[in-house]
């Protein structure tokens, strides 16, 4: 089974005076590979502007806007028409023995490419972020698993989401100290706290599909604009996506756009301008997901033998 979706994603800046903006870098394309496939897409904004497509070092699509006008506001309108094959669950991707337990073993293949998905990116001076994670593997609490599910619960039970329009992600030693914070900070938190633990974890930037907004009965936490999670790459199983906003590892509402070693590698909207300091108002970010429709799974059928002629 697969769901077609449409998705708009609206960011708006406003300013006092007129300013002048530099290059502006927007990632909104799925890199979705066998995930799903792109139906079609488009870039639109109130601001002539010249659009060039390039792939980031971790191969996410990037759209490069260089705008020709000045401006008192800066609109820019992403819409993508895509089918989704959903999320597989991790029964049906056993993992190899050697991944079971804590600490996971990888082979120095997986090490050399990994690397850099497993060395912590952010400080931890006063421990707090160490201590939290410690609790995780306490005594005999070692399976993979069972501490990739407690760490998501507990991060999803006992903090408390506070939505912030301001750009940027928290600290995770910060996201404990105030015991909240956003789906971004969710993710950073728990990517930073597995990190230590020797796996291999990177940032997903994306969207959540919210079947409240098609008159469904169950609302997702962090719809309405976009979302983020972690990635766990797991020997046998792959990489396997926690998203422990809403305690989501499987199905179809998690929309993949981007992959960072840390999140501010992956803005969606993200450049300069340039005037006075005071000219600039505020932003607004509208994201809205629809889903069109599902389609059956395919049915193979049976090979067919080709008999050639012998020379």
């Amino acid at each position: 089974m697969s769901i077609i979706y449409d998705l708009e994603h609206t960011t708006s800046y406003r300013y006092r005076n007129p300013v002048t903006f530099g290059e502006h870098r927007a990632i909104f394309l799925p890199s979705i590979g066998y995930s799903g496939r792109i139906l079609s897409y488009a870039i639109d904004s109130n601001v002539p502007c010249k659009t060039r497509w390039m792939m980031d070092t971790l191969s996410n699509n990037v759209a490069l806007l260089s705008f020709s006008e000045p401006a008192k506001e800066l609109s820019v309108t992403y819409r993508v028409r895509a089918e989704h094959f959903g999320i597989p669950t991790i029964a049906d991707f056993p993992l190899d023995a050697r991944a079971e337990e804590i600490p996971v073993q990888y082979t120095p293949d997986e090490w050399n490419d990994l690397s850099v998905f497993i060395r912590p990116h952010t400080e931890d001076s006063e421990g707090r972020l160490a201590a939290w994670t410690k609790q995780f593997v306490a005594g005999d609490q070692d399976s993979t698993l069972d501490v990739l599910q407690r760490m998501m619960d507990s991060i999803n039970t006992t903090l408390s989401y506070q939505s912030r329009d301001a750009e940027g992600t928290q600290n995770p030693a910060e996201t404990l100290r105030l015991q909240s914070g956003t789906c971004r900070d969710y993710a950073w938190l728990m990517i930073e706290a597995l990190r230590r633990l020797g796996l291999a974890c990177r940032f997903v930037s994306g969207y959540i599909y919210d079947s409240a907004l098609d008159g469904g009965e169950v609302g997702m936490t962090g719809s309405g604009a976009t979302h983020a999670w972690a990635q766990v790459y797991l020997p046998g199983a792959g990489w396997r996506a926690y998203d422990p906003t809403n305690r989501i590892t499987a199905g179809f509402d998690l929309i993949r756009v981007a992959i960072a070693r840390h999140p501010g590698q992956v803005i969606p909207l993200s450049g300069s301008w340039f005037g006075e300091t005071d000219d600039y108002l505020g932003m607004d970010v509208n994201v809205s997901i629809r889903k069109l429709g599902m389609l059956p799974n395919f049915e193979v059928a049976p090979a067919v033998p080709i008999v050639t002629a012998s020379q």
